[in-house]
């Protein structure tokens, strides 16, 4: 055989072309090492999911603080959960804790109130009928029906007792326990106010027009007793607050001191409020704090919800005094809800749907039939029948790697992610009239009982026809912002931690 004859500068040239082939195959493999993160996920699949650390989806057993900075003169209050251990509560009434399932069912009695509220005999029927099947929960928090167990502190009084109050958009009155209780006085952390040690205190008259505008906040016509003007609330748990209407010295700061302001002295409570001292109404009725104090904050303030029991958030008053979060604030228009019984309620424009980057096919027309509405006291977001179905169809085509786990009361799709340290969850995004869409964290989406029980946080309500509710699972890492003065309801992330 002859060997091939191969010229020097034919070797050369043929050398030269594979290093030029080489380089080549350098330039591009070297261009796939440098992709923006942003395509390796969106090649992955990734774009669309939050990869989220299953441990920090559940509490821990210590305080870890907000520390993020207001503006020094802010009428800032901190805010914990009740039963977590950034709370005195966790200490004084950790056998008050519920369970998971006390928590779901509280949150039902909640929501079951808010519907019936188009119905007010209904609503005293289910009173009466749930108060029997409840006798064997535990008491949950001093809130309307719910689990709404995020509180504040505030002082009441001159000179001023501090009181641990349940703040709740979805109410109206300010009320606490009073001494002397009529009846037995539930158990509280702090000592119960008594109004006889006040300077500042003073019983509202029958005959005045402030008593009159109680039923428009409470629901109920106000009475009389030896000239003074009687209160009652009752919610849909069973659980009831009757009591003096009355004006007294409330003070958030050094400088937010409001005298004569209108509030329930409680005489008669039972039910569900062992632990609080009360609570304070955030709604939109006359005699709400929010209008109460509209000459000096605007009918504005915001709030937000720690991701977990064991951190803690804020609540904030005034246009100016707002967290760091408040200057990336996205808004949408306040609804105005055509039930007038939900007058007095934060009504929302919801239009649709996004799931793993994929809008559902929702009509409109389905959240139009039902309504929505914000409320801090609600856990879990309850959605029309035909919109929880395809969210939880979504939801669970994005989720069928991982194995499932039993449902829980009101929940009903469920993973197990004991053996995962990292799990991938779909995005979920809600759209609002006027362009605003709000991506919800992960810790807005599962509710996790353990993590071998870990939940979409999401229900159905019975009817289309009864209104949707987001409630504060979704709210969750958000400052929430309520311009009321302005119509509007803003959202920033990055609110606390």
């Amino acid at each position: 055989m002859e060997t091939p004859n191969i010229s020097s500068s034919s070797f050369l040239w043929y050398f030269i072309r594979f290093l030029v082939l080489v380089c080549l195959i350098l330039c591009s493999l070297e261009t796939c090492f440098t992709l923006e993160e942003s395509d390796v996920k969106s090649h992955l699949g990734l774009e669309y999911s939050h990869t989220v650390q299953v441990k920090s989806l559940l509490p821990a057993t210590t305080c870890s603080p907000y520390t993020q900075g207001h503006d020094k003169k802010a009428s800032v209050l901190k805010v914990v959960h009740k039963h977590g251990p950034c709370s005195h509560f966790n200490q004084s009434h950790k056998e008050n804790a519920p369970t998971h399932t006390q928590i779901l069912e509280q949150d039902q009695a909640r929501v079951n109130s808010i519907h019936s509220k188009r119905n007010p005999k209904k609503a005293i029927d289910r009173r009466g009928q749930r108060q029997r099947d409840s006798t064997t929960v535990p008491a949950l928090s001093g809130s309307t029906v719910g689990a709404g167990d995020y509180i504040v502190t505030v002082g009441l009084g001159t000179p001023k007792k501090q009181l641990s109050l349940t703040f709740d958009t979805g109410s109206d009155l300010t009320w606490t326990q009073c001494r002397p209780c009529i009846r037995p006085c539930y158990k509280q952390v702090d000592p119960i106010f008594d109004p006889s040690v006040s300077s500042s205190y003073a019983n509202v008259s029958c005959n005045s027009v402030v008593c009159s505008q109680l039923k428009s906040g409470t629901g109920y016509a106000p009475a009389c007793a030896t000239s003074t003007c009687v209160y009652t609330t009752a919610y849909g748990d069973g659980s009831i607050s009757v009591g003096f209407f009355a004006k007294e010295t409330i003070t958030l700061t050094s400088t937010d001191v409001f005298d004569g302001f209108l509030f329930g002295c409680g005489k008669i409570n039972q039910g569900l409020f062992r632990g609080s001292a009360g609570l304070l109404g955030l709604g939109r009725d006359s005699i709400s704090f929010v209008e109460q104090t509209a000459a000096k904050y605007g009918r504005f303030f915001s709030y937000c919800l720690p991701s977990t029991s064991s951190s803690t958030g804020f609540l904030s008053f005034g246009r100016e005094k707002r967290g760091r979060a408040s200057k990336g604030v996205k808004f949408t228009r306040l609804a105005t809800l055509p039930q007038k019984e939900y007058s007095s309620l934060y009504g929302i424009n919801l239009v649709g749907i996004t799931v793993g980057g994929r809008k559902l096919p929702i009509s409109i027309s389905v959240f139009k039939t039902s309504g929505t509405i914000i409320d801090s006291g609600t856990v879990i977001t309850r959605l029309p029948p035909q919109a929880y179905s395809a969210l939880r169809a979504a939801f669970q085509q994005g989720m069928k790697s991982y194995p499932r786990a039993p449902a829980i009361s009101i929940l009903d799709t469920c993973y197990d992610f004991s053996s995962y340290e990292t799990v991938n969850i779909p995005k979920i995004a809600i759209s609002f009239k006027g362009g605003l869409t709000l991506d919800l964290d992960g810790t807005g989406i599962i509710y996790p009982v353990t993590a071998s029980q870990a939940c979409l946080a999401f229900a159905a309500n019975k009817n289309d026809s009864d209104i949707a509710v987001f409630g504060n699972v979704q709210q969750l890492k958000l400052e929430v912002v309520y311009d009321v003065d302005k119509g509007k309801l803003g959202f920033a992330s990055g609110g606390c931690l």
